[in-house]
């Protein structure tokens, strides 16, 4: 078999863990693929002689290919089909479904997290927790000693997980949260009414809120509300409490921070403004 036609198998037999590898990188299926195509295009141009672990070589090279996206922060590159490389298996048609799916795979608070996280940082920790790869082969990809390539993944580890270890009001809150996020994904009214204090506020900022600040009083009007709502809303550590945020294809819209007491919920604050999303500490639960 001709080398270009055994590369050609060989790569699309790890396209899918690829484009896995690279959307956690990335956290977008196109900048993914995009980095998936520009594996192979290095491959196209490399001696098959070369080449000893295909599966190895190409995580090595997808991987430092994002690094250098994340570093460069470009746009998507126009010419990734060229020079003979296989299609993608995602078609256009396909792509939202596809991501859709993917994002809620890999957990729409984790990707959140991801996106704050410095590039060396997210794929440090990518490599190692998400893909079990040892950090004396992650050290030249992040361009580090394999022991600053452990400090990096530790920094990123405690950033998106915390202490992972809830205290008893947060476990509680953490509940409370969980049943609300679900009454109003799956539009059950009396379990909305069920978590929420009679006297429930609801104040959103001007972004949240459409153009202007907003506020909602009562357990039935924020009831209302939120039924059928919060898709894309996952339960997370706001600033070190229970909260939520909303992350359609793991890309932060708004956060709530959600205040509980005696088991109901009594206020939930929407910030959607970006500049202080920016400022919001986030942990995934």
């Amino acid at each position: 078999m001709p080398a270009k036609n055994f590369f050609s198998d060989r790569f699309e037999a790890d396209r899918g863990r690829l484009r896995g590898l690279a959307y956690r990188m990335r956290g977008s299926l196109p900048e993914a693929e995009d980095a998936v195509q520009e594996a192979w295009l290095r491959l196209s141009r490399t001696d098959a002689s070369a080449v000893d672990n295909l599966s190895a070589w190409l995580t090595t090279v997808t991987s430092r290919v994002c690094l250098d996206m994340l570093r460069a922060r470009k746009s998507r590159r126009e010419d990734a089909l060229d020079h003979d490389a296989p299609e993608p298996s995602v078609s256009a048609e396909d792509a939202i479904e596809h991501e859709t799916i993917l994002a809620d795979s890999v957990g729409l608070a984790l990707l959140v997290v991801l996106r704050s996280l410095a590039p060396a940082e997210r794929i440090a920790f990518v490599l190692h927790d998400l893909f079990d790869m040892p950090f004396d082969q992650i050290a030249p990809i992040v361009e580090r000693t394999p022991e600053a390539a452990r400090q990096l993944a530790s920094r990123a580890r405690r950033r998106v997980r915390g202490e992972q270890t809830l205290d008893t009001n947060q476990a509680a809150q953490k509940s409370v949260v969980d049943a609300f996020l679900l009454a109003s994904r799956t539009g059950d009214l009396a379990g909305l009414m069920a978590v929420l204090d009679p006297d429930v506020v609801v104040r959103a900022d001007s972004v949240a809120g459409g153009g202007q600040t907003r506020e909602l009083r009562g357990a039935q009007k924020v009831a209302a509300f939120y039924d059928g709502k919060a898709q894309t809303a996952r339960t997370a550590l706001v600033d070190g409490a229970v909260g939520a945020v909303v992350a359609p294809l793991g890309r932060l819209l708004m956060v709530l921070d959600v205040r509980v007491d005696d088991g109901r919920i009594v206020e939930i604050l929407v910030t959607g403004d970006p500049a202080r999303l920016k400022t919001i500490a986030l942990q995934t639960l």
